[in-house]
């Protein structure tokens, strides 16, 4: 149990001053509400407007489509949002094909919910399986480099995989099952990744080459969004959506299972969520999930506060154990990681002040949808840290 009579907290959500960029306004509310409160009104979400604005969407991939086995793919991870975004895309009557990029640490569960899902609405699937050793050396290169984002190698891939299968199909939609409604935008400093960075990083402490990974450079993002002209769409940002009504449904419609937390339907993931996160940079990245709930009014600002202070974060049993086999580590060289100075992407290589040299263009792109708005705001700002 937390004491925080002594901190300052946003007085809408439940973020605190110790979040990376935050400040507050004469109310006490918080920049990262003002930029959700943003958000919403540009997206129209959960209002008609919203409605309107992602109709014209679909209708135009549907006219994009034709002629097409399929007229946009959508990424899938077995998680709530992605399995969900699945069904509405049939209803909308559009053709999807569905992506997934497998960096070998997916649970039993995430995969039979990938199955469950795509079988009964008779979606196919595309999926892209890195070597194990490879990606391993990978993740591993983050633990020695003592940076944060541990699994942002995970991130990069699917997205780059998602524009290699849209290119390779012709297809000029790739849809993205992201809600800033019931997920927030995490605040630059604590997770941040580009290509550069994966590759500076694992250049220095790597051992494998990168044969199967599929590394998104800088020449190769603005390939697919200024040649290729390939675009993202985030529905959840338009419409009135609930996690857990889409949970609800999942389950009753397709034996879907919840895997018991945003992010933990993959072990690499979990861990780093759950362990390396508050462990070694005390980060707690609950704080996004919930204050987003708080602030679509899901939950209460006190029952935010309540769950993020007072309770730990959910460990999957034995998911610590398989970490370390699976990593070849002894108790004491993961504590040896743990103990290791801190650091972050200001310490290695990255594109980070080319996109902000280049937020202007990226503003339009952001506006065009070529890019997510997140994107802009997150990587095209230096922010206060």
């Amino acid at each position: 149990m937390v004491d925080i009579s002594n901190i300052k907290i946003c007085s809408r959500c439940i973020y605190d001053e110790t979040v990376n960029g935050i400040y507050f306004d004469e109310n006490g509310v918080c920049n990262y509400c003002h930029t959700m409160e943003q958000f919403r009104k540009d997206f129209g979400t959960g209002s008609s407007v919203g409605e309107e604005k992602l109709n014209e969407i679909i209708e135009q991939i549907k006219r994009d489509g034709i002629g097409k086995k399929y007229d946009c793919i959508i990424g899938v991870s077995g998680g709530t949002d992605s399995s969900y975004l699945i069904v509405k895309l049939i209803e909308w009557g559009l053709r999807p094909l569905a992506v997934h990029y497998d960096n070998t640490w997916n649970t039993a569960i995430a995969t039979e919910n990938i199955r469950k899902v795509l079988s009964k609405l008779k979606v196919d699937l595309y999926t892209h399986v890195v070597d194990n050793k490879e990606m391993d050396d990978i993740f591993l290169s983050f633990m020695k480099a003592s940076v944060p984002e541990l699994d942002a190698a995970t991130d990069l891939g699917l997205a780059e995989t998602m524009y290699r299968v849209a290119n390779k199909y012709n297809l000029k939609y790739v849809i993205e099952g992201h809600s800033f409604v019931t997920e927030g935008i995490a605040p630059i400093g604590i997770v941040y990744f580009d290509g550069k960075y994966i590759s500076a990083i694992h250049k220095k402490f790597g051992k494998m080459p990168m044969k199967t990974y599929p590394l998104m450079t800088f020449k190769q993002f603005m390939k697919w969004i200024l040649y290729k002209k390939i675009k993202k769409v985030r529905p959840l940002w338009y419409i009135n959506y609930s996690k857990e009504e889409a949970r609800a449904y999942l389950e009753k419609e397709f034996d879907w299972k919840y895997y018991g937390g945003h992010h933990l339907e993959n072990r690499m993931a979990a861990f780093c969520h759950v362990y390396w996160f508050p462990k070694k940079f005390d980060i707690d990245l609950r704080n996004l999930s919930i204050a987003a709930s708080v602030r679509s009014g899901s939950i209460t600002r006190e029952e935010g506060l309540k769950k993020y202070f007072d309770e730990c974060p959910y460990i999957e049993d034995g998911l610590l154990d398989y970490f370390k086999n699976r990593m070849n580590l002894r108790d004491e060289q993961l504590q040896g990681y743990i103990d290791k100075p801190n650091k972050s992407y200001k310490d290695y290589p990255t594109y980070k002040q080319r996109f902000e040299n280049l937020r202007p263009v990226f503003y339009l792109l952001a506006k065009a949808n070529l890019v997510p708005m997140s994107f802009y705001v997150k990587y095209c700002f230096k922010g206060k840290e």
